[in-house]
């Protein structure tokens, strides 16, 4: 038998994915802020290569979340609903950051206030992370399995969308509206995406029910996830999650040092990036639309497979890398199969969730295979170096199929629906 999958109550389609569009982007407003435009205006005001580094550490929180995420699924407000009783006052407090942040001097933010910058952007992190906990909590409750699908579209999509409205369009905006005007913008629309989530009634839609939680106390933690991962097939699963994106935490880190090598400047690849991810998101809503026509286990197999052979065919790029034509065809087919791939692992991952443990269920599976992402592309320059790009790419395409097989393996054994 699979792992207990969750059932959540039935709603409007439509209410549903623009509820999920909403939260999804504005968690991806404040991480566009940190991870694309801060390091870009820190240089431009003088600050230390080594100082901007250190802006990575502010994701620990998203790192770290699984340590909290139990609570977040227990600890259910009494008057604004279990997951809104979270995400509500979680995204006002960003919003307050963020107009904080507008308020101070950018010349002074970057320089003497330096540490202030760094405090309200963990605080942010912090605030963003948790709020992910209790919104892939919601989304898990509010999405039947048929909306899976496009409802991780939306994840996906909303959340680069996100990112490209803070990252590339608020350096854009900063050239006309300066530093006070951009960040209040950037609070104005995470405001605006607070009315769907201030107007869901999730107490009369989705009731908590407390009989089916972990019960509070100490050793939660650890009794919560026990709980998981004794659940049948769950350990195969995890085979699974670590296995579908090998290849490509293997490969596409190096696809841009591979370019730079190759004479592309600073400009040509910034271009890339843009078209290549709204690729991505196209990728995305075409392979939530698809999930929903061809079920889990044909999806993972087909968009895995034009994952791995985007990837492999990076090598044709190592000697090509003047031809822009082949390397804008490459790139976009390349990340739509990426958005396509990760709309059907997470599609899947929902599956896996118990009732009144969504939240933390889904962090676990998602930092497992995040925590291997970073640890396997940590190694990508290393084999890169010794091996040269062309044998790194075909090598990490040849990962991506072969972890088919395990795709394959687990949905025989536990019987899913295909």
């Amino acid at each position: 038998m699979p792992p207990t999958s969750c059932v959540p109550a039935a709603r409007p389609a439509n209410a549903t994915l623009i509820l999920l569009a909403s939260l999804y982007c504005a968690q991806g407003l404040p991480s566009g802020l940190v991870a694309h435009s801060l390091p870009v205006l820190l240089r431009q005001h003088g600050v230390d290569l080594a100082l901007i580094g250190l802006l990575k550490l502010l994701a620990l929180p998203w790192l770290l979340k699984v340590l909290w995420a139990p609570w977040v699924d227990r600890l259910a407000s009494s008057r604004l609903g279990h997951h809104r009783g979270w995400i509500l006052p979680l995204q006002l407090g960003v919003i307050a950051l963020i107009a904080s942040l507008a308020l101070i001097n950018p010349a002074r933010l970057f320089d003497s206030y330096f540490l202030v910058l760094i405090s309200l952007l963990l605080l942010v992190n912090l605030a963003a992370a948790t709020q992910d906990v209790a919104t892939d909590g919601l989304a898990v409750r509010l999405l039947p399995e048929r909306w899976r699908g496009l409802g991780n579209s939306l994840q996906v999509g909303g959340y680069k969308v996100g990112m490209l409205v803070s990252g590339s369009g608020l350096l854009l905006a900063m050239d006309v509206l300066g530093w006070h005007l951009s960040l209040a913008l950037v609070a104005g629309l995470l405001m605006l995406m607070t009315l769907p989530i201030w107007r869901f009634n999730e107490k009369r839609e989705l009731p908590f029910q407390p009989a089916q939680a972990e019960p509070a106390g100490p050793g939660l933690l650890l009794r919560h996830y026990r709980g998981l991962l004794q659940q049948p097939g769950m350990l195969f699963w995890l085979a699974v999650l670590l296995s579908f994106k090998l290849g490509d935490a293997l490969g596409s880190p190096m696809i841009k040092p591979m370019l730079v090598d190759q004479g592309w400047s600073n400009a040509e690849l910034g271009q890339l990036t843009l078209i290549s991810s709204l690729a991505g998101i196209a990728g995305a809503f075409l392979g939530g639309l698809l999930y929903a026509r061809i079920g889990a286990l044909r999806a993972l197999l087909l968009f895995g497979l034009l994952q791995a052979l985007g990837i492999a065919a990076m090598a044709l790029l190592v000697s090509a890398a003047g031809n822009v034509g082949l390397v804008y065809l490459l790139a976009l087919f390349e990340q739509t199969a990426d958005g396509m791939s990760t709309v059907a692992l997470f599609a899947v991952m929902m599956r896996q969730c118990r009732p009144e443990h969504e939240g933390a269920d889904f962090t676990l599976q998602a930092s497992v295979q995040l925590l291997l992402a970073g640890v396997v592309g940590a190694t990508s320059g290393l084999l890169a170096t010794w091996l040269g790009y062309q044998v790194l790419f075909v090598g990490a395409g040849t990962l991506g199929v072969l972890a088919l097989a395990v795709v394959l393996l687990y949905f025989r054994a536990y019987r899913h629906e295909r």
